[in-house]
């Protein structure tokens, strides 16, 4: 976790925005824990990690949405159906993520 806050001081002392995705909330059986961050930032790379997997691509996707708009949103990942290539399992949760854009503006540079 001392990764991320680094992180996001660098890139607020250096002026660019990034969007940081909290899971605030979960139910049932979920890869990580309510307070696990990941960053992403402008170009889209990412830091730190939210669980991996198809839940965590649509979490990139709709914070590339968040860092255009600025607009804060929860994404409901469900993970009911995320099977691995290996055994056909399931997590069988439900994430609740927070996005939030901070730090630079709206426009991409």
């Amino acid at each position: 976790m001392i990764e991320i806050y680094r992180e996001l001081a660098q890139r607020l002392k250096s002026g660019h925005s990034c969007v940081v995705a909290t899971i605030i909330r979960t139910r049932g059986s979920t890869p990580r824990e309510v307070g696990a961050k990941m960053l992403i930032d402008e170009q889209g790379a990412a830091t730190g990690t939210i669980g991996g997997g198809c839940g965590e691509a649509d979490v990139w996707a709709r914070a590339q949405e968040v860092m255009a708009t600025g607009r804060p949103e929860i994404v409901e990942v469900d993970l009911l159906s995320d099977t691995d290539d290996q055994g056909g399992r399931a997590c069988g949760g439900i994430m609740y993520v927070h996005l939030e854009r901070v730090g630079g503006s709206a426009s991409r540079t």
